[in-house]
Formats: C-alpha cells, structure tokens, sequence
C-alpha cells in the first residue's frame, strides 16, 4: 500500500515517436518537482492507443530520458498490459448508470452541428450532443449492462456529465492558479472506449495514477484542459484527486505547440546537455555555469524549490 504522505510522481509519455524539446520541459519538470519533494519519479509508457504506436519508440523514449540523466525509480509502466483493469473500471461505471453506449461516429457528430448551422473550429473538440444518451429506465439499463457483457455490436462508452451535483468542475494548479470548467457544455459526454476497443486517455490515466499512488501530475499545459474529466472519473470510481501542475509550451515556428505532428526533430542523446538546458529555461531556471548534467540537475532541484516555495532539507 503506497503512503499518501510520500510523494509519487510521473512522466508518462506516448510511444508515438522519440521525444523532442517539448516533450522533455515536462520530463525535466516532473522530475524536479519529485526530486525537490523528497519523492519517487515514475515513468509510465502510454501505449493504450496501440494503432497509433510506433514499434521500438519506447525504448528509445527511455534511451533518450536516461541519456538526460532521467531515470525511472520503478520499473515502467505499460498500459497495454492493462486493458483488463480498465474493462473492470469501465464495468464499474456501468453499474452506476454513470456510462453508456455509443453508436455515433465523428462524422455523425459533425453532420449533427453543421445540420444545425454550426461550423466547428479548426482543432476544436467537438461537443457531443447526447445523441445516444438514454433516460435510463430500467430497460435501457439492463440493455446497457447486457450489451457490456456481451457486445452485439461494435460502439463507444461515454461518460454522462448530466448528472454532476455542480456544473462546475473546480481545481487549484500550481502554475495556472485556479480553474474551472463546465464538463457538459465544453466537452459532452467524453469517451471513455472506442469504437475499436481502446481505452481513452482519460480512463487509463485516471486508472493508472490510482494504481500508482501517484500523488502529483506535473505535465503540459495542452493537457490543462484534460483535467476536469478525469477529476469527474475519480469521483465517479472513489479514487483520489493528484495535485496537478501545467508545465509551459513549447511552440513551433507556425506558433501551435510543438509536436510530432508539427514537425518536432528528435532529441538529439549525443548532446543531452544543451537540450536538457533549454528545457530548464522553458521552466524559468538558471542554467550558466553548469558544465555536466549531475550539476546541472542538483542547481535545478534547488532552484525548482526556491520557485515554487519549497521545503529544503
């Protein structure tokens, strides 16, 4: 049983490709707050999303961490070996009524709005409209479960965001200050498993920082946005709320946050130094005079305490 007291947190990367500057502000940043906490720095492999997965890129994901000087202090973690705990969790959320089953594709949901005289954003989420959700007599309730246990068809799982006590969902962040957001209007009812059979992000990673004890997420600030739903999923399954903290972006030359999509190089492990020192400054920290990477990380702990009001031994 992992101590609630004692510090746990994570990198948790996609296997979508090697890491790149962006990637490793968060990396560096979730492995100082644990350092300058006293605590355990976890990497967790997010590979839920298998089809997206490319072969190898874990284990040069690790190679490029360790040659940062950023080492796992457990073994990490593969969500590809956990489809079965989120089955179980999913079916738990089904027995509350607080899931259901969903037929509607994107496109669906796209011909819904512009049926409607909405055009959508570029790279904005589409909000879904309920279109399958049901009133949940006890009929439908039974379809649901029955369909659960024994699929007749392929179809989503989305989470109900009608049945909140408070329409907003609120949250300190460390960096961002505080925060809320209006789950059933800016988002809908999110999914939790596909059409094809993956678990979502939001599950997974609700699921996995449970089981990790993790006590503080410090990761990008794109990912901010993420964070009301999964505070919903840990009330929804009796799980703890982490800390939370939003790192910085990184941008790209087109100014939208650099990414594998957009074009990000690889890190380059022949020279862990330089790289390691711009993802410091993205952070706000010192790096001069600092000329290997043990030093420059015991300055960084230091300083990391010293920004964010710390306490040091």
């Amino acid at each position: 049983m992992f101590n609630p007291l004692h510090y746990r947190g994570r990198f948790a990367p996609s296997p979508t490709g090697p890491l790149h500057a962006g990637s490793l502000v968060a990396a560096l940043a979730s492995w100082l707050d644990a350092r300058a906490h006293g605590g355990t720095w976890l990497v967790r492999i997010e590979d839920v999303d298998t089809p997206r997965c490319v072969v190898g890129a874990d284990f040069f994901i690790l190679k490029q961490l360790t040659s940062m000087g950023l080492v796992s202090d457990e073994t990490p973690l593969y969500q590809s070996y956990r489809s079965a705990v989120y089955n179980q969790a999913l079916g738990d959320l089904v027995v509350q009524g607080q899931a259901f089953p969903c037929t509607c594709s994107r496109k669906a949901i796209l011909t819904h709005y512009l049926a409607q005289g909405h055009r959508p954003q570029r790279h904005a989420e589409l909000v879904y409209p309920g279109t399958c959700r049901p009133e949940y007599t006890s009929t439908e309730f039974k379809a649901a479960l029955t369909q659960f246990a024994d699929p007749t068809e392929p179809c989503a799982w989305r989470f109900r965001t009608d049945r909140q006590a408070l329409p907003e969902t609120a949250w300190q962040d460390r960096r961002l200050g505080a925060q809320t957001q209006n789950i059933a209007e800016s988002v809908g009812d999110f999914a939790m498993r596909r059409a094809d059979g993956c678990t979502t992000y939001q599950l997974a990673v609700v699921v996995d920082d449970a089981f990790q004890g993790i006590t503080h997420v410090v990761r990008g600030e794109d990912l901010a946005d993420n964070t009301a739903r999964q505070i919903l999923l840990q009330r929804a399954l009796g799980l703890a709320t982490p800390v939370y903290m939003h790192t910085p972006l990184v941008l790209g030359a087109n100014g939208e946050k650099l990414s594998k999509q957009n074009g990000a190089a690889p890190l380059d492990i022949s020279h862990p130094l330089p790289n390691l020192k711009a993802a410091a400054q993205r952070l706000g920290l010192n790096t001069s005079a600092l000329p290997s990477i043990s030093e420059a990380l015991t300055s960084w702990v230091g300083q990391w305490s010293t920004l964010y009001n710390l306490p040091r031994d």
